[in-house]
């Protein structure tokens, strides 16, 4: 008897759902400012099925945003849009387009920052780094309001604070060499040279 024919089947892994929706927006080659909510949302219900029957714990932001997309789909098939204080229609997708465009600087902060990294760990660096790290972010914090700190601030302040690093040990360094002669054994050497009946040369003096 045959054993049945067995099938692994693997999905992409995403941080998030704010990675997926990007995901979908440049697979799909979109424009992130008019997003198509009813087919990303088709696409995004479709992943959480998929994973749900692979028996994979969803995190609750998926159920979240999934809840989200179909929100707004909703709101989209209104024939009467909501307005503003002015009488400007509302988009229902403003706030996850700007969520998206903020998740979306997130990642290419966090990108340049691994890269940063990648590079600053291939050099050797010399004197108290922990020390001179802590005095410089003391110094490149102090802008940073805490109450609307926010991660893409973090991680600007964080990069910031890397970058002087970098920029203080990449400083000239200048080397202080040890010089034997004194002024007082170069005064007694020319006086033994201009001795009363000895004959040098103006050079003969330095050598």
């Amino acid at each position: 008897m045959s054993t049945p024919a067995t099938y692994n089947i693997k999905l992409p892994q995403f941080e998030g759902p704010f990675d997926l929706l990007l995901f979908f927006i440049e697979r799909d080659e979109l424009d992130i400012h008019d997003i198509p909510i009813s087919t990303i949302t088709d696409d995004f219900l479709a992943y959480i099925r998929a994973m749900e029957a692979l028996n994979i714990d969803l995190a609750s932001e998926f159920i979240l945003v999934a809840a989200t997309l179909m929100r707004i789909k909703a709101k989209l098939l209104i024939p009467r849009k909501p307005v503003d204080e002015e009488g400007n229609e509302i988009d229902p997708r403003d706030e996850l387009v700007q969520r998206l465009l903020e998740y979306k600087r997130y990642k290419e902060v966090l990108d340049d920052f691994r890269n940063f990294e990648s590079d600053r760990r291939q050099r050797i660096y010399r004197g108290n780094t922990t020390k001179e790290l802590k005095s410089i972010a003391s110094k490149a914090l102090v802008d940073v309001e805490l109450e609307s700190l926010t991660l893409f601030k973090l991680m600007k302040a964080f990069q910031r604070v890397m970058t002087r690093l970098e920029n203080a040990q990449a400083r000239p360094v200048h080397r202080v060499f040890n010089y034997h002669h004194t002024i007082q054994g170069q005064q007694l050497y020319l006086l033994s040279k201009l001795q009363v009946g000895f004959k040098t040369s103006f050079e003969g003096l330095f050598d």
